[in-house]
């Protein structure tokens, strides 16, 4: 059965050279913004044995960093390891949702992603809502991030309950991956996942060695298939991630 990596991004040139990624590569020790070509990510993957990786585009209030056609590119050059995730602008509803449907249909996407913090918005917010509605309708998940943020900028709307937990109930039909573990509000979101059948969470953005205890305990008791495997590529290696 192939490694999924359920949150990778390509990077472009807006994406890696954005100033509020700074933190992230000081963070890391890098001297400068990790560009990697698509020839090296693709490399990357096979050699550590990731058959398939989720590749997300991303929107933000400044426009898009990483643009849904851009993904596309990517994804059809991959020789079938990358999939589209889509990202849309959540000032424009109904441009928003049509967007989505484009991506699905016409794009072949297999997901949505939003991040609550670049919005500035808790994923309760009105705002999401349409676009909760069409991820049911076209059957695909809504992957968000949980936790604190990487660059700095505030981390409340990563807060898994009262605000995740409100669109869990509200749409049990969603699946949703929540990114990122969730720390500091690491118990809200295994609480989260324990509750709700249709609420997952994944590993991105943390090394093995950096998995919180709690984590690793519910990985080995029944929290063994609510947990996806993610990297948050280019941040972190696919091989270091295993």
């Amino acid at each position: 059965m192939d490694v999924i990596d359920a949150w990778m991004q390509q990077p472009t040139e807006r994406f890696a050279r954005d100033p509020m990624f700074a933190p992230l590569w000081r963070w890391m020790r890098r001297e400068r913004p990790v560009l990697p070509s698509l020839e090296q990510t693709l490399a990357a993957y096979r050699a550590a044995g990731v058959g398939r990786a989720l590749c997300s585009a991303w929107w933000g209030p400044r426009g898009a960093l990483i643009d849904n056609d851009e993904v596309a590119g990517f994804v059809r050059e991959s020789d079938g390891l990358l999939l589209g995730v889509a990202s849309v602008d959540l000032r424009r509803p109904m441009r928003a949702v049509r967007e989505l449907r484009r991506c699905v249909r016409q794009l072949g996407f297999v997901a949505l992603r939003a991040l609550p913090w670049l919005w500035e918005l808790p994923p309760d917010d009105r705002r999401f809502y349409p676009l909760y509605a069409e991820c049911v309708e076209l059957g695909i998940p809504f992957c968000t991030q949980v936790g604190h943020t990487g660059p700095l900028r505030p981390s409340e709307p990563g807060r898994p309950i009262p605000y995740l937990e409100n669109v869990a109930l509200e749409f049990p039909e969603l699946r949703i991956v929540a990114g990122h573990v969730g720390v500091p509000w690491l118990e809200e979101a295994i609480s989260l996942a324990t509750r709700f059948p249709n609420v997952y969470l994944d590993t991105s953005a943390y090394l093995p060695h950096r998995y919180p205890p709690r984590l690793v305990s519910f990985l080995q008791g029944h929290g063994r298939r609510k947990v996806l495997f993610g990297t948050n590529y280019p941040m972190l290696q696919p091989a270091a991630c295993l």
